[in-house]
């Protein structure tokens, strides 16, 4: 008897941290392994992951992580899952190896794939194919087993004019149609949206529009996974007679890796330097970061940068995605903006960049790979339902279509559908920082620290033009000593402090993150050294 199990660790019911199991008897494939960005409300919470933990116990049935492109939410979460499982082998095309690899990941561990090349794996095996999105190189999986084939989609859409690293081989999608298909896992993403994603997400004419009609310096604000966006800024820009200026090393490397291999075509003079950055039609891509969003555009608004001095006489360009959770970030950004005398252009509302599978798209996917049952992945729950209907009315029946959340085990055995109730243990990991441990265990260590050694608050003013300190250090205390009995300890914590806060301040820029730092650093071996106690150090430096 064979028994076929597929389950979501993450991606059902949520925007981001898509991860799928395929069990084939004793054998697992894990499909993709991504994050999912941090809403205003998880303070301090950078990224989450997907609970690991039945990949680490069966760790030994695990024959590989494949991964369909290089975004975040599909493999953001991988260095994660190595640090986990460090002999996990990796299986990405040539791009998205790139992208692994400026995420952190050890390339030892990465077996280069290329679509429409069969990966054996016994009596299974995994077939990619080639499919559009704005990451190039991105591909489906095919699991083909004595029952039929499982496929997984990942990210698409279907636009016949996307070649290259971009294109979509539809003929052997049909194939793989024609074989037999017991069960398609397809996103949900953009499902609620009628007709064919493209060709709204095709932007030249608006970008080349803008670069046109601004004779000053243009700032876009780009993200350094969205090549494709990338790719459309040069092509507006190719005959305007400006030099194009990258800031931030991550994208730098992304776009000399991508003139390289191929992925960007462009002249090399169009790109300037340094020296360039304040020519008077100077077009500069800034790097954004959705862990951070818009930081590096605030960075230069507030007169921070180490390069860049905004002026009122610039032109920004917000040529990225727009996220729920980043909408009030935005406005307020973009009033700041406005306020300094900045011109602003987005995206137009009736224009989409996301790559995502509106239902037209979805419907041609479903028609050419016909399969027997359809699980909606890839996005929140009304997008799931949406993509379900979709299925329905293509004849599909109800029964067949799985609808399922995080942990829920769908099994077939024999190529039947049986519904067992099983289940998976799942949860979110919360990451702070780069460590890989789950944010609750760092909660409850912060409420043993309080409970036992107290807390001690440092908080000072810098004057925001003059960049001299007007106020503090203040010290406050709670739970760890009594502050009229320790005037000559408080001397010196504010001694400490100020000479901390003062050392990282510039004519220019305030290192507030270093400043934290060797607060929390030297301040803590100080205490310890006068009370042997550990209390938990809060540095609050703010700029008015």
């Amino acid at each position: 008897m064979s028994k076929i199990k597929i389950f979501g660790l993450g991606g059902l019911s949520e925007s981001g941290k898509n991860s799928y199991v395929v069990e084939v008897d004793n054998d697992i494939f894990v499909f993709d392994a991504g994050i999912k960005f941090a809403s205003g409300n998880l303070l301090g919470i950078d990224y989450i992951v997907p609970d690991f933990s039945y990949l680490v116990k069966n760790r030994k049935r695990i024959k590989g992580l494949f991964v369909t492109h290089g975004h975040k939410e599909n493999m953001g979460a991988v260095k994660d899952l190595v640090q986990d499982i460090p002999e996990l082998k990796i299986y990405a095309t040539k791009y998205t190896r790139f992208e692994l690899i400026e995420d952190g990941v050890n390339s030892d561990n990465i077996i280069l794939i290329k679509p429409h090349k069969k990966i054996p794996f016994g009596e299974v095996s995994i077939f990619p194919i080639a499919v559009s999105h704005s990451a190039p190189d991105s591909v489906m999986f095919v699991i083909n087993t004595k029952d039929g084939a499982i496929a997984y989609t990942g990210d698409f859409i279907i636009d016949p004019s996307m070649s290259g690293a971009y294109d979509m081989d539809l003929g052997k999608i049909a194939y793989v149609g024609k074989q037999g298909v017991l069960c398609l896992l397809s996103e949900s993403s953009f499902a609620e949206k009628d007709g064919h994603t493209s060709p709204n997400h095709r932007l030249v004419d608006f970008y080349s529009n803008v670069i046109n009609h601004h004779d000053k310096r243009i700032l876009f604000s780009v993200l350094p996974d969205h090549l494709y966006t990338i790719a459309e800024i040069f092509e507006a820009a190719s005959n305007s007679h400006r030099k194009i200026v990258i800031m931030g090393k991550r994208l730098q490397n992304v776009v000399n890796f991508s003139k390289k291999e191929g992925y960007l075509d462009f002249n090399q003079e169009i790109l300037g330097d340094l020296s360039n950055i304040n020519d008077e039609n100077a077009i500069l891509l800034i790097m954004d970061d959705k862990t951070t969003p818009y930081a590096n555009i605030s960075k230069i608004l507030n007169g921070y940068d180490k390069y860049v001095t905004l002026k009122n006489t610039d032109t920004i360009v917000f040529a990225e995605p727009r996220y729920d959770s980043t909408e009030k970030i935005l406005v307020r950004l973009q009033n700041d903006l406005a306020m300094f005398g900045c011109d602003i252009e987005t995206i137009p509302k009736d224009k989409e960049i996301l790559h995502h599978a509106s239902r037209e798209d979805l419907m041609i996917m479903i028609k050419l790979l016909n399969p027997k049952f359809y699980m909606p992945v890839k996005g929140e729950y009304r997008y799931m339902v949406n993509n379900a209907d979709i299925a329905s009315t293509l004849k599909i029946p109800d029964s067949n279509i799985l609808l399922k959340q995080n942990g829920d085990v769908v099994t077939f055995e024999d190529g039947k559908l049986i519904d067992n109730f099983a289940r998976v243990k799942v949860d979110d990991v919360l990451i702070d920082g780069s460590s890989n441990d789950d944010v609750g265990d760092l909660v409850i260590k912060d409420r043993e620290m309080l409970s036992e050694n107290g807390i001690v608050l440092i908080s000072a003013t810098i004057d925001k033009r003059d960049k001299v300190l007007i106020v503090g250090p203040e010290v406050t205390t709670r739970g760890f000593i009594y502050v009229k009995d320790s005037q000559d300890m408080i001397k010196e914590i504010k001694h400490i402090c100020e000479e901390i806060i003062n050392s990282n301040i510039t004519p220019k820029y305030v290192d507030f993150n270093q400043i934290k730092v060797e607060i929390r650093e030297k301040l803590g071996n100080y205490l310890y050294q006068e009370t042997e106690c550990k209390p938990m150090i809060i540095a609050v430096v703010q700029e008015v």
